[in-house]
């Protein structure tokens, strides 16, 4: 698993102060991903441009790292952000920066 110092202050709190929920949380998480007939790479990106869609951007460092670690180039992270701009207009683009930041800083 990447660096969790990536995750959002608020996210690491959760970790910190809920132990029960986290590992709740994780169990799901985990399950998820096991039914997934998804690779890791191809999960992680489609995450991201999720992440991006809701403006979610303090889980975007994470999560780009996560998928650079499983194989993304710069590009599918470029193309991750943005696969979302016609369902949800131009917001995913405020993603963007964040992610090549954490993309480009490790």
């Amino acid at each position: 698993m990447t660096d969790m110092s990536k995750t959002s202050a608020s996210f690491q709190r959760f970790m910190t102060d809920a132990p029960a929920h986290k590992a709740a949380w994780f169990q799901a998480v985990q399950g998820l991903g096991a039914a997934s007939t998804l690779d890791v790479k191809t999960q992680s990106l489609i995450y991201i441009g999720i992440l991006a869609a809701l403006r979610l951007e303090s889980g975007l460092a994470f999560h780009v790292m996560e998928a650079k670690v499983r194989g993304a180039s710069r590009d599918d992270i470029i193309s991750a952000v943005l696969t979302g701009l016609p369902a949800a207009g131009n917001g995913v683009i405020s993603a963007l920066g964040p992610a090549l930041t954490a993309f480009d800083g490790a």
